[in-house]
């Protein structure tokens, strides 16, 4: 967990600093009252309690002030720790290959990191870091802060009543070491449930967020909505049922309290005796204390109940994240260690039908399963459009692109008709990303923003999917046309898809059948070439081990 965090010690050091002082304060602030209460009830002369008041006071700005600042500090500590977690596991998954269809899971094979769903990644790069990060605020920081007090306490009742003091001490030992146990063990049996039930509901949701068309077109909508409802009930149910668990922990903390005081006044009471405040018997201001303090010195292993919770939940999203950290995508998938090379040409098509492994073959051109290639970008199918304004979506691929080059691409794809019906031009806000814009317009628009990216290999992932049969072919021929003026000349172009147009100018034709096996042809000497698979992995064996559910890449 600390090596995922990275915490830094000395800030770590001085938040407990801080805390210490801040809730040291406070049991100072207690003891001191309750001498000056007592002294105060003899009705000394003024002067002799004005050095009391004025610590009182002293005591009381410091509690608030240093309790703010160990606050700043612990949050900083969190929030970068949190930072780097998430910075690591972000590079992680974008060098595995999560992104592609899996198999089904088996009821006896556990759901492995390269075998995730987007709901369960979403969970993991956002909740269970979160967890992780909640783990300073909430156990590491308290719990030494509770250790340094706890002793601070028993150590200065023990300089009245030893008695006191150990019955000080089993009070503190049942509220900070039983009821924390009894509330991690509560958390531990809940967690599964509740964040597997939650990881379902999340992953039930987007699927309805994302397809919920198609869903409808198919009948599947509210079958779709059903399952997401019974995860979120699954969910919140568990949820109960750890919170009712936890209830039994929180009231140890109340009963020890009471035992605590109870005792220490039994205590008090026999010592002061019918001689109060005569030698050798306790005085007043001694009893106030020794009845007063021990409640105060309960603040410190109050919050640890929770703290332990923290850390049974923060256990569970580290296995969870250290399976993304560890996993190898390269095993895990069945992925062979070589692929076919991109094949020599500045035009380049890759036809096959769905499921035979094109998509996988572009990845794997653009170093996503290793190391990415420079200057080469791969466009997915699927790419991302945002909620903001057609320029925006454009200056994805090139942050400097200018309303000049982006409406001329964009009328090169042949949005042209379509920018002058939108009111604002270029500028006008595409409310709901995707769900602004129809099929083709979606393709038309991510394929400009390819385009305009400075990578001289663009490799395309079915561009004009969804576009009419015409208009589709006229696209790709101009994609594959170096005389065309759509991409320069001495870019490189490859483009996925199911239908070659005939009349295209290709350079090289990879054919990928049903069996995954490549052969490569060259349109301009039309002699087909099988391109050499790797012997240690067949390019086949991976390709199958995609093809047992999940969802369509291709």
């Amino acid at each position: 967990m600390w090596g995922l965090l990275e915490l830094s010690p000395w800030r770590v050091a001085v938040a407990v600093g801080w805390g210490v002082l801040a809730l040291g304060s406070g049991l100072g602030l207690a003891a001191l009252a309750a001498w000056l209460i007592a002294r105060a009830w003899q009705m000394p002369p003024v002067l002799d309690l004005s050095v009391a008041v004025v610590s009182v006071r002293a005591l009381g700005i410091s509690r608030g002030l240093c309790r703010y600042l160990e606050r700043l500090a612990t949050h900083d500590v969190a929030l970068r720790s949190m930072t780097i977690a998430r910075t690591s596991v972000y590079r992680t998954l974008a060098g595995s290959d999560v992104w592609l269809r899996r198999a089904r899971d088996t009821e006896t094979e556990p759901r492995s990191a390269a075998r995730l769903r987007r709901g369960d990644l979403l969970v993991r790069i956002g909740s269970d870091i979160d967890d992780l990060g909640a783990v300073v605020v909430r156990a590491l920081v308290p719990i030494v802060v509770a250790i340094v007090l706890a002793f601070a306490a028993i150590g200065l009742l023990a300089t009245i009543s030893v008695a006191a003091a150990v019955i000080l001490a089993v009070a503190l030992g049942v509220s900070g070491i039983l009821a924390p146990w009894l509330s991690a063990r509560a958390a531990r049996e809940a967690e599964t449930a509740v964040r597997a039930d939650r990881a379902e509901f999340t992953a039930q949701a987007l699927t309805v967020l994302d397809h919920a068309a198609e869903l409808r077109v198919a009948g599947r909508l509210d079958a779709a909505l059903a399952a997401a409802k019974k995860a979120g009930e699954r969910a919140v149910a568990a949820e109960d049922k750890a919170a009712s668990h936890t209830a039994s922990a929180a009231a140890a903390t109340p009963l020890a309290i009471g035992a605590s005081v109870l005792g220490a006044l039994l205590i008090g009471i026999a010592i002061y005796g019918p001689n109060g405040g005569a030698p050798g018997a306790m005085t007043p201001m001694a009893l106030t204390i020794l009845v007063l303090l021990p409640l105060s010195a309960f603040e410190a292993v109050g919050p640890l109940p929770a703290a332990a919770q923290a850390i049974t939940t923060a256990r569970a999203a580290l296995r969870r994240l250290s399976a993304v950290e560890a996993a190898d995508p390269r095993r895990e998938s069945g992925l062979p260690h070589q692929l076919p090379e991109l094949p020599a040409g500045r035009r380049i098509a890759v036809v096959g039908p769905s499921g035979a492994g094109k998509t996988t073959l572009l990845m794997s051109w653009a170093g996503l399963f290793d190391t990415p290639r420079p200057d080469t970008t791969f466009f997915a199918e699927d790419a991302h459009l945002f909620g903001t304004s057609v320029l925006e979506n454009l200056r994805v691929a090139r942050g400097d692109i200018t309303e000049a080059e982006a409406e001329k691409v964009l009328r090169a794809v042949g949005l042209g008709d379509w920018l002058d019906s939108l009111a604002d031009g270029i500028h006008t806000e595409l409310v709901g990303g995707a769900a602004a814009v129809s099929g083709g317009q979606r393709r038309r628009l991510l394929l400009a923003r390819a385009l305009l990216a400075p990578a001289r290999v663009l490799l395309l992932d079915e561009p004009t999917e969804h576009l009419e049969a015409q208009d589709g072919g006229d696209l790709l021929r101009a994609l594959l046309d170096p005389a065309s003026g759509l991409v320069d000349s001495d870019r490189t172009v490859v483009v996925v898809t199911h239908q070659l147009p005939d009349g295209h100018r290709a350079d090289a034709v990879v054919h990928v059948d049903v069996s995954a096996q490549v052969t490569v042809e060259y349109p301009a000497d039309s002699a087909p070439r099988e391109n050499p698979l790797p012997t240690c992995r067949s390019f086949a064996n991976f390709v199958s081990t995609q093809e047992g559910g999940g969802s369509k890449n291709e």
